[in-house]
């Protein structure tokens, strides 16, 4: 039996101030973060690795966490969120003007700046890598603190959708949101295949401004 927890970094400056990059969380984001350590704290989730996208507000997330699951954080380039490329650093507002608004459904190779990412190559990274990750860690509980575009990724993989077109359904991941995904028998199956429990389970935030 695997277990596989994906974990929405908490609200970063990218949301706030409406800019692509590397930014760090916020202090609402922070806050966010310690609710979900507060909760992991109980034991909810009996944890055997910690993964973490090296971007800083999946980073910082899984800092804050870390000492509730009590694991090193094991830092992964491959859950990172779609690569931007020279969109990097650049407003909402600049990234229009210099690029335009980039239309996936009627070009969907195009990427999303220049030295960035189309969504067929974000989502077979995605695919790539939560493959990688369940195989080496098989039979274990993993936490892996990502981003909401490597959790509809998820999506794709586990359900074994195409990554060449955009998906019919569009998918609202909430920061600090639990997604759990389960690999064993069940009921109506002979064989093992893939559950998912849970979605966008913000338990931990209810009641927070």
């Amino acid at each position: 039996m695997t277990h596989l927890y994906l974990i929405r970094h908490a609200e970063a400056l990218n949301a706030v101030q409406h800019r692509f990059g590397d930014l760090d969380l916020t202090p609402r984001g922070i806050r966010q973060a310690e609710r979900l350590r507060d909760r992991l704290a109980t034991g909810e989730i009996a944890a055997d690795v910690l993964i973490s996208s090296t971007l800083r507000r999946a980073y910082q997330t899984a800092e804050i966490i870390a000492p509730a699951l009590g694991l090193p954080i094991i830092p992964d380039d491959e859950v990172q969120e779609m690569r931007e490329g020279q969109a990097a650093g650049l407003s909402e507002e600049e990234f229009v003007a210099r690029f335009g608004s980039p239309n996936f459904e009627q070009n969907l190779f195009q990427p999303v700046a220049p030295e960035g990412e189309s969504w067929p190559e974000f989502m077979l990274r995605v695919g790539r890598a939560l493959q990688r990750i369940t195989h080496e860690y098989a039979g274990k509980t993993i936490v892996v603190v990502c981003h909401g575009g490597v959790i509809d990724g998820s999506f794709i993989y586990f359900f074994g959708l195409s990554s060449f077109s955009i998906p019919s359904v569009l998918f609202r991941t909430e920061n600090t949101s639990i997604t759990h995904w389960y690999y064993g028998t069940s009921f109506s199956r002979k064989h093992a295949c893939w559950h998912l429990l849970s979605y966008n389970d913000t338990y931990h935030l209810r009641g927070m401004e």
